[in-house]
C-alpha cells in the first residue's frame, strides 16, 4: 500500500527531464563556415562574337607521329606521282590495285630517320579524290592511328563483302570463253585472283578450277605436256607446265567459221544444194505470171526471212525467195533460220544470215 507522500516522489522521478549531454569542444580544429558561391563574371564578349563558328575540332583523321629529323621535306615531285593515280570510289575501281601502286610509289624515295610508314600516312590523302577523299574527311578525328588501320578502314570500305562474293562466284564459275586463246584466259583467270586476294582458294583449287574450265584442246595440250594426265602431276609442276604453255601467245588457233556459196560443190552438201536450186526454179516458172510484190516504203519495217545451213563443211546462205520456199515446203534439221526486221533505206546485217 502506497502512501500519499510515495505518490508524489513516484510522479516526480517520472516527469523528471534526463540529465544534459556535453558535448566536448576540441579548440585546436577550427569552425568551417561554408563560403557563399562565387558569382560567375561576366562574358565580355559581344553577341557577333559569340555568334561566330568555333574553330577548334579540325583535327585530321590520320595521326601522323612526330617526325624529328632534320631537314625533312617532302619532295613535290613524289606529291605528282601520287596524285597521277587517284583513286575516287568508282564501283569498278579496285582498292587493293590502288594500295599496291602506292606502296611500289612511296617504297622508291627513302628519308633518314623517317619511317616509311610516317611518310604513307602523310601522303595517302593525296591520292584520294572525289568520293574517297569525302569518306577520309567524315571519319573522327585522329581515328587512324597506323598505316595498317589506314589500310583496313579503306578496303573494308571500298570492297565491302558483296563484291568479295560476286568475285568468289565468278572464280569458281570461270570458263574460257569461245574466242578465248589458252594465254588469254590464263591471264583473265589471274586478274580474277589478283581483284579478290582475300578469295582464300589454295593453289590446288585454283589450278583444278583453271583446268576444267578449258575447252578440250587445251586440256589435251596440257596432258601431252604432262606426258599424260594433267591432274596425275603435283600443283607445282602443274603451275610450271601452265605458265610454260601461257608463254606462248598463240597456243590455240581461233576457230573460224567458213562460210560457203549456195554454187561451191562440196561433197557432202552438193547434192542437198542441187535439190534445193531445182525446186526454186520451178518455184520461180510458177510464180513468174503473178504480180511482183509490192515495193516497201521508205521508213516501213520488213521482215526478212534467211535460212542458214550449218554443217560441218561450213554455211550456206540462201536468198529470201529460196529461204521462204524451203521453209514451206522442206522440213530438215539441218537448216537454221532467223527473221530479220529491217529497214529498206538501211543496211542490216543479222548474225545468221
Amino acid at each position: 500500500m502506497h502512501t500519499r507522500s510515495q505518490s508524489r516522489n513516484l510522479h516526480h522521478q517520472q516527469h523528471q527531464a534526463p540529465p544534459p549531454v556535453v558535448e566536448q569542444f576540441n579548440l585546436e580544429e577550427p569552425i568551417e563556415n561554408p563560403a557563399p558561391p562565387l558569382a560567375p563574371m561576366d562574358d565580355t564578349r559581344t553577341m557577333a562574337q559569340l555568334l561566330e563558328a568555333p574553330t577548334a575540332g579540325y583535327e585530321d583523321a590520320i595521326v601522323v607521329p612526330e617526325i624529328t629529323a632534320d631537314n625533312f621535306e617532302l619532295k613535290h615531285g613524289l606529291l605528282n606521282l601520287v596524285q597521277n593515280k587517284q583513286f575516287f570510289g568508282h564501283d569498278k575501281e579496285d582498292p587493293h590495285a590502288h594500295i599496291r601502286y602506292f606502296n611500289k610509289i612511296t617504297s622508291t624515295m627513302k628519308f633518314p630517320n623517317v619511317p616509311s610508314t610516317s611518310v604513307k600516312l602523310m601522303l595517302f590523302p593525296f591520292s584520294l579524290e572525289g568520293a574517297a577523299r569525302i569518306w577520309l574527311e567524315k571519319e573522327p578525328p585522329r581515328s587512324i592511328q597506323t598505316w595498317d588501320d589506314l589500310v583496313s578502314k579503306f578496303i573494308n570500305k571500298f570492297f565491302p563483302p558483296s563484291k568479295t562474293t560476286n568475285l568468289r562466284n565468278e572464280i569458281t564459275r570461270f570458263q574460257q570463253r569461245f574466242d578465248e586463246t589458252f594465254y588469254e584466259a590464263w591471264d583473265r583467270f589471274n586478274d580474277l585472283l589478283r581483284a579478290c586476294p582475300h578469295h582464300g582458294f589454295s593453289e590446288l583449287h585454283q589450278l583444278d578450277t583453271f583446268y576444267n574450265a578449258l575447252n578440250s584442246n587445251d586440256q589435251d595440250s596440257l596432258n601431252s605436256a604432262a606426258g599424260g594426265n594433267f591432274l596425275d602431276k603435283m600443283p607445282r609442276d602443274c603451275l610450271r607446265i601452265i605458265e610454260s604453255k601461257s608463254k606462248v601467245r598463240n597456243s590455240r588457233n581461233k576457230p573460224v567459221v567458213a562460210k560457203v556459196s549456195s554454187s561451191t560443190s562440196t561433197p557432202g552438201i552438193s547434192s542437198e544444194v542441187a535439190e534445193l536450186k531445182d525446186m526454186v526454179k520451178a518455184l520461180l516458172l510458177d510464180k513468174k505470171n503473178q504480180s511482183p510484190a509490192p515495193t516497201p516504203v521508205a521508213g516501213q519495217n520488213v521482215e526478212k526471212l534467211c535460212f542458214v545451213w550449218w554443217s560441218s563443211f561450213g554455211t550456206v546462205h540462201l536468198s529470201p525467195p529460196m529461204a521462204t520456199f524451203y521453209r514451206d515446203n522442206i522440213k530438215s534439221t539441218s537448216l537454221k533460220a532467223a527473221v530479220v526486221t529491217y529497214n529498206p533505206g538501211e543496211s542490216v546485217m543479222s548474225p545468221d544470215c
